[in-house]
């Protein structure tokens, strides 16, 4: 990292895109931090951001280095190698992470858990109960440290000896809501506390809707545990669910509006939580020691499975999710030809890793 790509990450009025092409574009912040007004003009900043652009020359660089060396708090540019892959892969992610301890890893299964922060006891017990045998299996949990099932389900993971990643909607540095300082301080040892926004920045609404996006993207599978009808947690499946990740819903009693939301999401085609051990035989996810017992219920190890299938069959299956797709869809995300597809499609159905749901239009098997 370098020093001005700490100050081109605070740099305001401008979005996380746009500093993404003008760094694919000038190479460095160190040449943005240079560049002459008009050609910013040319490139089509706001005035907003012409303002903030003025206001270079008051940063201080060794204060505010120093500041985050303090802190404990790295920065993790767009270009950086250790930029997570699964943000990387989507459009609309943040130009820059500020992160108190780890990142997740790439090569290992993520799975959020989210739900409500009045959630009922059946709920925080869930969560907690799904959180501990994720982090024995080996899987990373990813929420938002919130009130109730959130810090339920990253309390969980960190009771099971797993490794567990807070996405705040303030500063890495700001501990938010302030009765979970022990989470906070243990996310920071058995995982890590991560922000898109720079150190200092208080928590303001309009900041975890955002930061929800983050959530759903870092995750393989996204679990909603309790939800009212309109919930910040149905924001998370929506953008999973436009991410390409899978969703799976508790069920819950049919006269509690904590689980309204939850059954809306089965309805429309969410998986359904049965029990953690179910959940993990339907991903192929095995806790150590339940080898022989998910494989007497018919479950299949991961490896075997991905060895199975060629590489187009691992691209076309990559696409897709628990909603439909259609094959125009798939060919312009793919870029196979229109036979290959079809030939992969009806290969992978008759391997029953996909169903057709209707005429040309594919999804996962829930």
């Amino acid at each position: 990292m370098s020093r001005y790509d700490y100050w081109f990450s605070c740099l305001k009025g401008i979005s996380g895109r746009e500093k993404r092409r003008l760094l694919g574009k000038y190479r460095s912040a160190e040449a943005l931090y240079y560049i002459e007004e008009t050609r910013l003009k040319e490139e089509g900043i706001s005035e907003k951001g012409l303002a903030e652009w003025r206001k270079r020359g008051q940063w201080e660089f060794q204060k505010k280095e120093e500041e985050l060396k303090r802190k404990g708090i790295r920065l993790v540019c767009c270009h950086s190698p250790e930029y997570p892959r699964r943000l990387r892969e989507l459009p609309g992610m943040p130009f820059a992470l500020y992160v108190r301890g780890k990142l997740p890893a790439d090569e290992l299964p993520s799975v959020a858990i989210v739900g409500a922060r009045q959630c009922t006891s059946y709920g925080e017990t869930m969560a907690i109960r799904y959180g501990e045998a994720l982090a024995e299996a080996g899987i990373q949990v990813i929420s938002g440290m919130a009130k109730g099932i959130d810090s339920a389900g990253q309390r969980g993971a960190l009771n099971g000896g797993g490794k567990s990643f807070a996405v705040l909607g303030c500063g890495a540095d700001v501990c938010y809501p302030g009765e979970n300082r022990g989470l906070y301080r243990d996310l920071q040892v058995q995982g890590g506390v991560l922000s898109e926004y720079p150190p200092g920045t208080r928590p303001l609404p309009g900041y975890f809707p955002a930061r929800n996006r983050i959530i759903s993207a870092l995750a393989d599978v996204v679990l909603v545990m309790e939800a009212r009808e309109k919930s910040g947690s149905l924001i998370t499946a929506d953008m999973a669910l436009e991410q390409g990740r899978d969703v799976y819903a508790l069920p819950g009693a049919a006269d509690s509006p904590l689980s309204r939301g939850c059954h809306g999401l089965i309805r429309q085609g969410a998986g359904i939580l049965i029990s953690p051990e179910e959940f993990l035989r339907e991903t192929g996810w095995i806790l150590p020691g339940k080898e022989k017992e998910l494989a007497a219920a018919g479950a299949k190890e991961p490896d075997k499975n991905k060895k199975m299938l060629e590489n187009t069959e691992k691209l076309v299956y990559s696409k897709l999710a628990l909603y439909p797709k259609g094959k125009e869809e798939l060919l312009l995300e793919t870029g196979l030809e229109p036979a290959r597809l079809t030939a992969t499609l009806v290969s992978l159905e008759l391997k029953g890793y996909i169903c057709e749901k209707a005429k040309n239009y594919y999804s996962r098997r829930g």
